[in-house]
């Protein structure tokens, strides 16, 4: 049996408006200690082409891009076990504090699920009632791997610009 996975603690900033929320990082991304660290997801180049800025290639720059646009990232799933990257191989797994992290900034208004099983692990686990006023939208996978009903990039940029309306 594989070991158990865990996600990286949230990135943060002072007052965050939007959180993101993928599902567990890639094995790459685990690997590098990076969120989205396969350089073949689309999630750094689809903000970096919402905000009109030119890509960046470091990771702290990275960071300190997100944070500078109130963008907080975590994951749904804080350990599992799985095989590889994909997210159909993820087996028992048991959530982030989501809700801990909502009462400690109250000033995100926007979930943004990264991803169908990113979206479900949320819901299965939280209760709307639990979310007040915040919005929780399912936003299609920024994942480099293809499936069935995997947007264009282009498609994926017009669907992930709702979270430019709370931020």
């Amino acid at each position: 049996m594989t070991k158990r996975l865990n996600s990286f603690p949230p990135i943060i900033p002072k007052e965050p408006k939007v959180l993101i929320l993928g599902s567990m990082p890639g094995k790459i991304s685990l690997e590098k200690g990076e969120y989205y660290g396969n350089v073949r997801n689309h999630f750094w180049p689809i903000l970096f082409k919402l905000f009109k800025v030119e890509p960046i290639e470091e990771y702290e720059k990275k960071v300190a891009f997100v944070k500078e646009r109130g963008i907080a990232l975590w994951d749904s799933i804080g350990s599992c076990y799985r095989e590889g990257s994909l997210d159909s191989n993820i087996m028992d797994e048991n959530p982030n504090d989501i809700i801990g992290l909502l009462d400690k900034y109250p000033t995100i208004r926007l979930i943004a699920c990264n991803g169908t099983k990113s979206y479900n692990t949320f819901k299965k686990n939280f209760n709307s009632e639990d979310l007040g006023a915040i919005r929780i939208i399912k936003l299609p996978s920024t994942s480099p791997i293809p499936g069935r009903y995997t947007k264009s990039f282009e498609g994926k940029v017009v669907s992930w610009s709702e979270i430019l309306n709370h931020i």
